[in-house]
């Protein structure tokens, strides 16, 4: 395993010497224990369904591992709550909520895309139906709050507040993001303002809920905020590239899905405003009213890169990665915890799903 090695106390399984990869692990343990214990208390269908969805159970209700995800999310929390002078311990709770609130969030996006496939299985809506899996989404979304409340942490209401804010910023950009396809006249600007809410907010609140856990002053969590924001939008652009030139054994979904879909990615919105004959080209693509075919797919992918699109997204997100650092080191984070939280920003841009 390649990546940046740090060292930590030894409290909650903090190690020395870890990798990003490694801190994933970790993080991946103390969560997946706590996250199966919250979703206990769901009712018999709403857990199977969210069994289904973290890959715990099979379409059969059967045990099964087939993962969940690199969970940067509840690391971040878990990390930023270290790197402010608090304990994983007692941020568990916070780390399992945000979670929780993200996956309500892919369970709901996978129903509005109609997408098929997630983490290499069928999505859960297309095992059990629209309605169920739009309600086991409502369901966690429900017990993000309830396990931050029986957490009983000083900081439990102020993190509730900011998971309900991050959560009210997500739904707005999902919202923005389908109204961007009935719309041919989309810019940059509103495609990132879309992004800071439908991904970043998330991410900046996860690093403002673990912080706020930790002993430092407000303005040091606003600069975690931000740093989470930051690195946010980077996880956009470099998720938008995977979207269409990732590989479909490793990202689980199938190849060039985003364009067949006619989706305004940031890449796609950025080479739509091109000046050239490649923007024009995918502009009138982009004006069928059905989906693309898999030859056009994969015409509409030259174009995108053709127009300028592909390199624009990769520089932008290596700035946004640059700016996020700036700001998580204005937080004055606490060592080992500040150079994991660095090796996890750089994950985000050289991340392969």
């Amino acid at each position: 395993m390649t990546g940046e090695t740090v060292t930590g106390d030894t409290e909650a399984g903090e190690t020395a010497g870890r990798t990003a990869g490694e801190v994933l692990e970790w993080s991946r343990g103390l969560l997946d224990p706590a996250l199966r214990e919250a979703t206990v208390h769901l009712s018999d269908s709403m857990r199977r369904v969210a069994a289904y969805h973290f890959g715990w159970r099979d379409a059969r209700d059967r045990p099964t591992e087939a993962g969940g995800g690199k969970a940067i999310r509840p690391a971040l929390v878990l990390l930023t709550a270290v790197a402010s002078g608090g304990t994983a311990t007692a941020a568990l709770p916070a780390a399992v909520a945000v979670e929780l609130a993200h996956n309500f969030s892919l369970l709901h996006d996978d129903v509005m895309d109609g997408d098929l496939t997630r983490r290499h299985r069928p999505t859960a809506w297309s095992v059990f139906g629209e309605p169920a899996a739009i309600l086991a989404g409502d369901a966690m979304l429900a017990c993000a709050f309830e396990v931050l409340a029986d957490g009983r942490h000083p900081a439990a209401l102020e993190a509730g507040r900011m998971l309900a804010r991050a959560v009210i910023d997500l739904v707005e950009g999902q919202s923005a993001d389908m109204a961007f396809e009935l719309r041919e006249d989309v810019d940059l600007d509103e495609s990132l303002a879309m992004a800071a809410n439908k991904t970043a907010a998330l991410l900046g609140g996860a690093c403002a809920i673990g912080a706020a856990h930790g002993t430092g002053p407000p303005d040091l969590i606003d600069h975690y905020r931000r740093f989470g924001e930051l690195l946010g939008l980077a996880f956009q652009l470099v998720d938008d590239l995977l979207g269409i030139w990732g590989d479909p054994v490793v990202t689980g979904k199938p190849v060039h899905s985003d364009l067949r879909s006619r989706k305004k990615s940031l890449p796609v919105v950025a080479a739509l405003s091109s000046d050239g004959a490649a923007g024009e080209e995918l502009a009138a693509l982009y004006r069928t009213d059905r989906s693309l075919t898999d030859a056009e797919s994969v015409h509409a992918a030259e174009l995108v890169e053709a127009a300028g699109g592909r390199a624009w997204a990769e520089s932008r997100a290596a700035y946004y990665l640059e700016e996020s650092l700036g700001h998580l080191d204005l937080a004055r984070p606490r060592s080992p915890a500040s150079d994991e939280l660095r090796s996890l920003a750089r994950l985000v841009i050289t991340r392969d799903r």
